[in-house]
């Protein structure tokens, strides 16, 4: 299609009506002559409905209506303001498998063509079919947002106001959008409507087309560019998820069927094991102690996610990041060709009106050497940016905070129910039945997690609450939000994954947090499940909400709208009226939907080693946000101004910093909160001794060797146990066990680290190096091998460039000769008229 940005130059800017002017329908209209210059006419009249509520025209059935711009009749009355409000008006194709696709009876193939940036002086080489509809209803749309974000409305001095978008945000103006061309549950009528949005609604955006692709170039075409590439970004990406969720889907079901067999998970149910083992109190005073079969069905649950399955998940995962990203980097090339943006940032892209509002200071532009107009001063873009690092900081310390707070509330409720929790399950014959499944580890993982859950939606709200050009805005501002979400969702399951339980110290020595709360000891099992817990709490409960917010939320305060502005004698409403009772736009526009994507991604890959299923939920999550977003956009917003985009933008750097990270962590996880590396270093190295022959590796005998022992008489007076809180069994028992690696009481060194723990640690880092550098290595082989654009694709770009500027070049022959013709005929006829004069 066309560059239209190039028009600029030969579009006439207009004075907006002024304000005391208000009390009329002012239509700003655009017409194509015939030399395709735009020309903006400025009509005021009053002007009544004619009854049809599908029309995009004027009353005269010719001149098309591209924007509209709202305000309130200032004359009327507030009764007679309410339900009535004043309106102004200012006029690849695909290769996939039915039935998956629509059919092209409904949805029609975009043409293709090669194109090149609309030029005036070049009209001749472009393929002008019908000069009315030349310019798509979407282009002429972006065409007229861009003069009134800059038509002046004021001028007093040096002081010059200007754009559409100051009026708005000072109330001036109500409300800004481009129509919708019919509605979306009902074919319009009108011969010239291409109906649109009603092949969207029921192609792809209604509940019975959730089987079918996406019509991106239609997509593309109604909504713009930016859009379309969201829509195929989240496609894409849901596509990929299906491998992924495939592959975690099965690694569950291999721990599940193989948790009764697991031999350490067996050893801690069996009552002559794990019965007989007594552990050690796990906080001071007020918890007694325990059996170790107690966590009979914490440990089976363990096995289910902590199994040899997930590592080799978690190293399948670290590639099928890396596919995902090298994919779809080939695939928006083909987008871009596709879509004619692959010079868009370079060419295309016009500074912001609010840039351009606050250039005020002159600079010599080092390209250019000629001067140029800048919005602040060195200096004050150091000051600018200093102050914005200090705010992300301050959010980054406020979420650590909260995250302090959460952990104390750990700390503070674990201890409130070791010492009440049992005992109110005893007294409840009812909950009986429970008492098994409900530990003070799991209710204390449990809340926290809904309060983290509930702390991190605070604070985003709260947190929602001046680069060249748009695109750098939004980079800008994406990468500082992304930073703030990252330590918001992500901190706790960090805390959880690689800090809880590392420095606990041990029955005689605890460590303290704030030297009154004893620090928090993961379960024998390890922390691995409170980590399954905390990221299918967030990532569940993360989407509920979402989804709550972005279905039900539009279409109560449309009803609600609807309900306050409709007059009840009106029946039939026109087109620009049904718009105006939609939600408008957000400012960031798709902004919060990459954003929850991303963050999404990054539970699926920072710590897909704790929960095979995340990628399972992320698809089901994804194939709903897919129509839901469509529903949205489609059926309760107004139409966005349709933008052109290149690419996802500051969102691929940050796919693939997470997808990087995510390499670390995952082998982390396996390293240091599993215990996968625990057994095999006693399977392989403790489990017989070396000079015993013939004998075989087994895993009998683990659970007794990761845990110490402590002498209960080493307990001080206010670490001790009270005697009303001691079970009944506990007589003539003079130790207890603990999870760690220690010398016993009686030994030279007791309770100071043991040859097993050193031989672990050991095993734990060169496991985590090896891991990372193999798949880090396998990382960059697949992104050398894979080259972003393909280079098919590469010689079919350079061939139509190279054709383009052929045909370009012979125009401008062509016109030149056409143009010199007159002159040359003069001259031959002036050489040829001596000639015969002499003859004669």
């Amino acid at each position: 299609m066309l560059c239209l940005e190039y028009l600029s130059a030969v579009w006439t800017f207009i004075l907006m009506a002024p304000i005391h002017s208000r009390g009329r329908i002012t239509f700003i209209y655009c017409l194509l002559n015939l030399s395709f210059t735009v020309i903006f006419c400025i009509c005021f009249f009053l002007a009544e409905f004619n009854g049809n509520p599908d029309s995009l025209f004027f009353n005269d059935g010719k001149r098309r209506i591209d924007f509209i711009l709202v305000y309130e009749d200032e004359s009327k009355s507030a009764s007679e303001k309410k339900g009535s409000v004043m309106r102004r008006k200012v006029s690849q194709k695909t290769s996939r498998p039915l039935p998956l696709l629509s059919d092209e009876d409904v949805i029609a193939k975009e043409p293709e063509f090669f194109t090149a940036p609309f030029r005036k002086d070049q009209l001749k080489c472009f393929f002008v079919k019908d000069k009315e509809q030349f310019f798509t209803p979407a282009m002429r749309s972006r065409m007229a947002y861009y003069i009134l974000s800059r038509a002046p409305y004021e001028v007093r001095g040096n002081v010059k106001k200007f754009g559409f978008n100051k009026l708005l945000d000072g109330g001036v103006y109500k409300a800004a959008y481009p129509l919708h061309d019919c509605r979306f549950n009902v074919k319009s009528k009108e011969p010239s409507c291409p109906n649109e949005r009603f092949l969207l609604f029921n192609e792809w955006a209604h509940p019975k087309s959730f089987y079918k692709m996406q019509p991106l170039d239609l997509i593309r075409k109604y909504f713009g560019e930016k859009i379309g590439i969201y829509f195929a970004w989240l496609g894409f990406y849901t596509v990929m998820l299906t491998l992924a969720a495939a592959v975690g889907l099965c690694c569950f079901i291999y721990g599940y069927t193989t948790r009764e067999s697991s031999t350490w998970s067996k050893e801690v149910c069996d009552p002559q094991i794990g019965g007989e083992i007594i552990m050690c109190p796990q906080c001071d005073k007020i918890c007694p102690y325990w059996r170790l079969n107690s966590t009979c069905e914490s440990s089976k649950r363990l096995c289910i996610f902590d199994n040899y399955g997930t590592l080799v998940f978690a190293i399948f995962m670290s590639v099928w990041v890396t596919l995902f990203l090298e994919f779809w980097k080939r695939y928006q090339a083909k987008l871009e060709h596709d879509w004619d943006t692959v010079e868009f940032l370079q060419q295309e892209e016009q500074p912001r009106p609010e840039y351009e509002a606050k250039c005020i200071y002159e600079r010599v532009n080092p390209v250019t050497q000629e001067t140029e107009k800048v919005p602040y001063t060195a200096c004050g873009k150091c000051m600018r940016v200093s102050c914005g690092i200090g705010t992300v900081l301050f959010w980054v310390l406020l979420i650590i905070a909260s995250v302090v707070g959460v952990i104390v509330y750990r700390l503070a409720m674990f201890i409130t129910f070791s010492s009440n929790l049992h005992s109110h399950l005893n007294n409840r014959k009812e909950l009986e039945p429970f008492k098994e499944y409900v530990t003070p580890q799991m209710a204390t993982s449990i809340t926290a997690s809904f309060i983290s859950l509930i702390i991190i939606m605070i604070l985003n709200n709260v947190y929602e609450k001046l680069p060249r050009t748009k695109t750098e805005y939004e980079n800008s501002l994406t990468l500082k939000m992304f930073l703030f979400q990252f330590v918001n969702y992500y901190s706790s399951c960090f805390y959880i994954a690689f800090f809880k339980g590392k420095v606990v110290g041990y029955p005689g020595e605890p460590v303290y947090w704030l030297g009154t709360f004893r620090n928090e000891e993961c379960d024998p099992g390890g922390c691995l499940t409170e980590l399954t817990t905390q990221l299918s709490i967030i990532m569940t409960g993360k989407a509920i909400w979402n989804n709550i917010q972005e279905v039900l939320l539009p279409w109560l305060k449309n009803l609600m709208f609807r309900h306050c502005t409709q007059v009840s004698s009106e029946k039939v409403i026109p087109r620009w009226e049904q718009d105006y009772q939609l939600q408008p736009m957000g400012k960031l526009g798709l902004f919060y939907e990459y954003l929850e994507m991303v963050i999404q991604f990054g539970f699926v890959t920072l710590f897909v080693a704790s929960f095979p299923l995340a990628p399972l939920l992320a698809l089901f999550n994804n194939l709903c946000e897919i129509r839901v977003d469509a529903w949205k956009y489609t059926t309760q917003s107004r139409r966005a101004v349709p933008e052109k985009a290149q690419d996802i933008g500051a969102w691929q750097p940050i796919l693939q910093g997470v997808a990087i990270l995510a390499v670390a962590t995952n082998a982390a996880i396996i390293a240091f909160t599993s215990d996968m590396i625990p057994r095999l270093v006693y399977y392989w190295a403790f489990s017989i001794s070396p000079y015993s022959g013939g004998s075989e590796h087994t895993m009998a005998g683990y659970i007794n060797s990761s845990l110490s022992v402590f002498n209960i008489s080493h307990f001080s007076e206010m670490k001790r146990p009270n005697e009303e809180i001691t079970p009944y069994w506990f007589n003539n028992i003079t130790t207890c066990r603990y999870r760690d690696f220690r010398h016993p009481p009686g030994h030279p060194n007791q309770y100071d680290f043991s040859i097993y723990y050193w031989h672990v640690i050991a095993a734990k880092l060169a496991f985590m190096i090896v891991l990372e550098h193999i798949v880090y290595f396998t990382k960059f082989i697949l992104s050398y091998m894979i080259p972003d654009v393909p280079e098919a694709l590469k010689e079919q770009i350079k061939r139509e460039r190279y054709l383009t500027q052929v045909i370009l070049h012979e125009t401008n022959i062509q016109h030149f000769k056409e143009l010199m013709k007159p002159i040359a005929d003069n001259l031959q006829s002036e050489i040829e008229e001596p000639e015969l004069d002499l003859k004669v």
